[in-house]
């Protein structure tokens, strides 16, 4: 039975910071290479905040574009949601930075930590409140600091991520059109595979905890490619299949952006052409949050997306998490 919610995207919009780091640049901080990151991941390149942006900046250039191209008012606004894993605090929610900074008065809102598959997320919350008749216009952002957590003397996690955001607009929809169906679900035993170990409750920070590194990301890479291979073709297939579909109707796929082996893998197990599987990982890395925003703002610059195309959005991340929607592009 599908999931289908009244409410679609009427705006997409993202914001990179101007500073790029290169794997050239890489190859002079930590034991690495170009050669070595482009045919492990696919990256080439990936934006890099400055100190004193976090996630919040990045997140309100993205609103604000956002609501430059629908000609929104801030004050239409009625609710944000931001999705994260690298919060500029513990406490007030990035969300409330992003509602001030905008000026988006009536708007209420909070965060969400789903890793990689946060942005899915948020977008199926937020498109609730839409599509119940609860609110007309709601935010939904990804954006995500991931620089501000690696360890640049461990090489297999500091090539993977670049920082970014992206948004879009949700607002009421017609039969047939906006998401049609989505899919979520957590596997908590693959936490202990990706995870940043301090700065919680269970291991505040200490002297101990920074000097053993446990403020970094941490991941066993072999464990989470094997899952995220296996479970964003399976989510995918059962989405499509459920609603009386065939891989050749989806015009654009545009997956998580963690690495391309995996984005490749799961292509071919469903047998998707190059030209309807977004990838831009070799330009941004992997920026969290932000990829599938990202990954839709790309599209609709260079127009691979035209309304009434069916677009399948998939995502694996920390925890494990693991999203797909399904939606009808709405313009």
């Amino acid at each position: 039975m599908s999931h289908r919610i009244a409410a679609k995207i009427t705006g997409v919009a993202g914001y990179l910071p101007p500073r790029i780091m290169t794997n050239a640049d890489l190859e002079k901080i930590v034991d690495t290479n170009d050669e070595w990151i482009r045919t492990r991941t696919g990256i080439r390149e990936r934006h890099v905040v400055d100190k004193g942006m976090a996630s919040s900046h990045m997140a309100t250039e993205a609103a604000r574009q956002v609501l430059a191209n629908t000609n929104t008012d801030p004050a239409e606004i009625d609710m944000i949601i931001v999705a994260s894993v690298t919060p500029d605090m513990l406490f007030p929610a990035t969300a409330c930075l992003v509602q001030d900074h905008i000026g988006a008065k009536r708007a209420w809102g909070f965060d969400l930590s789903a890793a990689c598959s946060g942005f899915a997320y948020a977008l199926t919350v937020g498109a609730q409140f839409v599509g119940s008749g609860a609110h007309k216009k709601v935010l939904a952002i990804g954006s995500d600091a991931m620089t501000s957590i690696l360890n640049y003397e461990d090489r297999a996690t500091c090539v993977l991520f670049g920082d970014g955001a992206g948004a879009v607009l949700l607002e009421p929809a017609a039969d047939g059109e906006g998401i049609l169906d989505f899919e979520h679900d957590v596997d908590g035993s693959g936490g202990r595979y990706l995870h940043m170990p301090g700065g919680g409750s269970l291991h505040p920070p200490t002297h101990e905890t920074v000097d053993k590194k446990m403020h970094y990301v941490h991941q066993e890479g072999s464990a989470v490619f094997k899952y995220a291979v296996r479970r964003m073709a399976e989510l995918a297939a059962h989405v499509v299949e459920r609603n009386g579909l065939k891989s050749e109707d989806i015009a654009l796929v545009v997956p998580h952006q963690a690495n391309l082996r995996i984005i490749r893998a799961m292509q071919e197990r469903l047998g998707l052409p190059d030209e309807r599987v977004m990838v831009n990982i070799d330009r941004y890395g992997n920026t969290t949050g932000g990829t599938i925003p990202l990954g839709l703002r790309d599209a609709v610059e260079q127009q691979k997306l035209k309304k009434g195309d069916l677009v399948l959005l998939m995502a694996v991340g920390a925890g494990y998490t693991t999203g797909s929607v399904l939606l009808r592009w709405a313009y």
